[in-house]
């Protein structure tokens, strides 16, 4: 990995407005750019229209697009303009009618998608089989830039320790998290830390502000987290950008402010012997309020 800027943007769309958002994210990226001279720039999840249609998924289904297509020309072209890698998360017209893949598109500072990561694991509510839209993908992602390594998860993915590993035991240095989130600070604040400290990784995690068609309102507080578990960077509830300067030499020390030499390594010391069970169905003993079904 190579030394960078990377910057979060967290904005509010214009629920199921596309033309307008894109136009916004375009406007955004031009300041990420101007004023933080960011290289590598993460807007939060369906960014585009926000995370909840609010409409018959058919007619939802017919606004999208395939990608690559319209939805993402516009920010391909800019971010070759500026020289700068884009994480651009949008819904994505699937090849089936009626398949609706909840994704986020890598883009290079030369306006090539280079990988486009479909979420694995959606939100109950956003799953067909909930009653929602989303048709989960199956494969992860991990990106070789000119920045680094980047692995690519959205939201709900990030509670799940196990898709993370696998990103950083296939290289991953940087693990990008746009989320429209809905649950406590508490909650985001602590999945996002332990994914980073976990796997001793950068997490990129842009959460929404705002509304969306749905009237979810959604509480920002964008953060990048080193792969010592440090906030580098924290936003606020409203639009705004922030951004930190990524070390590519993190973890040789054990804290921040202190020269006490780190010596351990997540993931060179994992006993995978006792791991033989991990793919193992199960549940919690714990009953929630109620259990959305879904196709695994």
């Amino acid at each position: 990995m190579k030394e960078h800027i990377a910057a979060c943007v967290q904005i509010a769309v214009e629920p199921n407005n596309i033309k307008v958002n894109i136009d916004k994210v375009c406007h955004w990226l031009k300041r990420a750019k101007k004023e933080y001279e960011a290289e590598l720039v993460v807007f939060p999840e369906t960014i585009t229209t926000g995370f909840t249609p609010n409409m018959p998924m058919e007619e939802f289904y017919e606004m999208l697009e395939p990608i690559p297509g319209g939805h993402t020309e516009k920010v391909q072209k800019l971010a070759k303009e500026l020289g700068i890698h884009v994480v651009l998360p949008l819904y994505e017209r699937g090849q089936k009618y009626g398949e609706i893949l909840n994704s986020s598109v890598l883009i290079d500072d030369n306006g090539e998608i280079l990988g486009n990561y479909r979420k694995t694991h959606p939100f109950p509510t956003e799953r067909k089989e909930g009653g929602g839209w989303t048709t989960p993908g199956s494969e992860i992602v991990v990106v070789d830039t000119k920045l680094g390594k980047i692995g690519m998860i959205i939201c709900y993915d990030g509670d799940f320790p196990e898709l993370s590993r696998v990103l950083a035991l296939n290289g991953a240095e940087i693990i990008t998290r746009p989320s429209a989130l809905l649950r406590s600070y508490e909650i985001w604040e602590v999945m996002n830390k332990a994914r980073a400290y976990d796997n001793h990784v950068y997490l990129l995690g842009a959460n929404a502000v705002g509304p969306d068609a749905g009237e979810n309102y959604y509480f920002g507080h964008s953060m990048i987290i080193s792969p010592i578990a440090q906030t580098l960077a924290l936003a606020r509830g409203s639009e705004e950008i922030i951004a930190a300067k990524l070390d590519p030499n993190p973890i040789k020390y054990v804290s921040y402010g202190t020269k006490t030499p780190m010596i351990f390594d997540h993931i060179e010391d994992r006993n995978v012997a006792v791991y033989k069970d991990i793919l193992k169905e199960g549940k919690s003993n714990f009953e929630p309020a109620k259990r959305i079904p879904y196709k695994k």
